[in-house]
């Protein structure tokens, strides 16, 4: 069970090891830490670094890409739905500053079939979007039947 966090009803989401968002164990990880809330939207504070850097003094494009699709993936994770994304889509509204602080979110929008629809959003601190995604989510069969326990451990297979 996730840790709750002490100052809200949020509940911490387990990290996934070597994962190049949100894993401790990657020294190279964006290193974004992950929140429930009680409807399930998926929150996360971070400041981009030079590491992540595009334009000189603003985050890669691809870094905020990856950012998205972690947190829509992790809202569909979260809400039971073992998935990878088959579809990403993201629209760049204004630049994302370095070394200041952005919330990132994540929320599923719908289902239907296999397909679960998601929303994403980084959030500039004055509360403007910055970058918007979307993104199709399948449950891949079989797909992660074949991990060693200590991937199952992160990705919460083991239950």
């Amino acid at each position: 069970m996730p840790d709750k966090n002490k100052d809200s009803d949020q509940k911490i989401l387990p990290e996934h090891g070597y994962c190049f968002v949100c894993g401790t164990q990657n020294p190279k990880s964006i290193g974004i830490r992950w929140y429930s809330d009680k409807d399930g939207k998926i929150h996360g504070k971070i400041k981009l670094t030079k590491e992540q850097q595009g334009p000189p003094n603003f985050a890669h494009g691809g870094a905020s890409a990856a950012l998205l699709d972690e947190a829509m993936g992790a809202a569909a994770w979260n809400a039971g739905y073992k998935v990878v994304s088959v579809n990403l889509n993201i629209d760049f509204l204004k630049p994302v500053p370095l070394y200041q602080p952005v919330e990132v979110t994540g929320c599923i929008q719908n289902k239907s079939g296999r397909k679960i629809f998601a929303q994403g959003k980084i959030i500039l601190e004055n509360g403007e979007v910055a970058v918007e995604g979307r993104s199709i989510l399948v449950e891949p069969e079989g797909f992660f039947d074949e991990l060693n326990p200590e991937h199952k451990k992160f990705l919460n297979l083991n239950k």
